[in-house]
């Protein structure tokens, strides 16, 4: 049987070469010869190049991530109480495919209100996603796979991924207008026509609130106006709410879109993210819920979107879903997380009457009213790429070529820098 294996081994099985041999080699080698390497994220290449810049003087507005007034990451109080009282006490055994049910309950309270009557009905189909970016294409496939000939109409522009999302989920995509580069501010009229112009009953995918890039949102009279359009059309809204509390430093108040269409009868669907208002990058906890028409719909959509998760990643993280439920779950750190997610908002909004004052007193020709009235993490600029790359390459300044900053990376110590910058790039325009 030895000198049979021996054989085996030197000759190969039902003709094949034996593993090792020059032939089999490079028939292995070339089955992925023609993998070309993928283009850099728009994002995080930006990142990946202010790391390589040995400048003492770069800085880095491109990252998507809060920081302190050090430029440090920050890791909540309400964070690390969580994580003292869960310590120890848990097993890590799997979720159920759905995830944290006590998770989940406390996010759609944060969404739809604590007494929300489509709570108490059970008329949510919930699910704890993989952050935001999992709530989406959780959605995503389920609407490719249940309402396969329908399409997606996304904003111009958008955070970049949501264009990876929809189509990585074979839905076709269409595109509404948004932003004026003129006013740097809301196109309403332009985007009410493409409400208006699109067939009836399509998805819409919305920014609840601190439109990325943009920093751009409709008033609560325009929301009102564009969920009454809504419902003369039959559209279905998806609302991407990363930033909930991170905005304006009100949770509440950052919800009032979804509320908006809540009351007006719609049905919705909603992705949540704890990335940005809680901190939790790296933990990847959020929840993708859909309002369906009374329980039994409920029951049946989220048993879906749980078959859609399993052949995915199976269940979800458990440290992240403990440390959200306990933060939400708990009055004495709800108060807390309210205070410190007020906290950030609040750096960010002085960052940005900061950012424009300086450029207001450096005496650019350009007006910055859009710094102070737009919202969230992000600034739009308006800056062209051409601007944008001379700040890398004169002033070793990193953001994307679309001229959006992120405010998070702007502090008492390098606003001035930028803001010089900014105007020697700018002052000829």
């Amino acid at each position: 049987m030895a000198a049979i294996g021996r054989g085996i081994l030197r000759r190969g099985i039902v003709g094949l070469p034996a593993v090792g041999s020059g032939s089999a080699a490079r028939s292995m080698a070339s089955w992925f010869g023609h993998v070309e390497p993928a283009a850099k994220d728009p994002i995080l290449g930006v990142t990946e190049a202010f790391l390589a810049d040995p400048s003492p003087e770069k800085v880095n507005v491109g990252v998507g991530a809060y920081r302190d007034d050090n430029g440090k990451p920050v890791v909540l109080e309400c964070v690390r109480e969580a994580e003292r009282r869960i310590a120890g006490r848990l097993n890590m055994e799997y979720l159920p495919m759905g995830g944290s049910i006590k998770m989940i309950e406390e996010s759609l309270k944060l969404a739809y209100g604590d007494d929300s009557e489509f709570i108490k009905d059970k008329r949510i189909a919930a699910v704890q996603a993989l952050s935001g970016t999992g709530a989406c294409r959780l959605f995503a496939d389920f609407q490719k796979r249940f309402l396969p000939d329908s399409q997606i109409y996304i904003p111009i522009p958008t955070w970049s991924n949501h264009h990876n999302i929809w189509r990585d989920a074979n839905v076709p995509q269409r595109t509404f207008r948004y932003y004026h580069p003129d006013t740097k501010g809301l196109d309403f009229a332009s985007m009410m026509d493409d409400i208006k112009n699109a067939p009836n009953g399509s998805f819409f995918l919305l920014h609840a609130c601190a439109h990325n890039p943009t920093g751009v949102d409709p008033s609560e009279e325009q929301w009102r106006e564009i969920s009454y359009q809504f419902k003369v059309k039959k559209h279905f809204p998806f609302f991407d709410m990363a930033y909930q509390g991170f905005a304006s430093g009100d949770p509440e108040k950052d919800a009032k879109a979804i509320r908006i269409f809540l009351e007006d009868g719609h049905q919705i669907g909603c992705a949540q993210s704890y990335a940005k208002n809680m901190g939790l990058y790296g933990q990847r906890a959020g929840c993708l819920s859909i309002l369906c028409e009374d329980e039994l719909q409920a029951v049946a959509v989220k048993s879906q979107l749980q078959q859609i998760a399993r052949p995915m990643y199976s269940n979800p993280p458990v440290h992240g879903a403990l440390v959200v439920s306990t933060i939400l779950g708990d009055p004495e750190l709800k108060s807390l997380w309210l205070k410190e997610v007020k906290s950030m908002a609040d750096r960010i909004i002085g960052m940005r009457n900061a950012l424009r004052e300086n450029l207001e007193k450096l005496g650019s020709p350009l007006s910055w009213e859009h710094i102070t009235n737009q919202i969230g993490m992000f600034c739009y600029s308006g800056m062209t790429p051409e601007q944008v790359d001379r700040l890398t390459n004169e002033f070793h300044i990193y953001m994307t070529r679309n001229g959006r900053i992120s405010m998070a990376g702007v502090t008492t110590g390098n606003v001035g820098y930028l803001a010089n910058a900014i105007h020697e790039v700018t002052k000829s325009s």
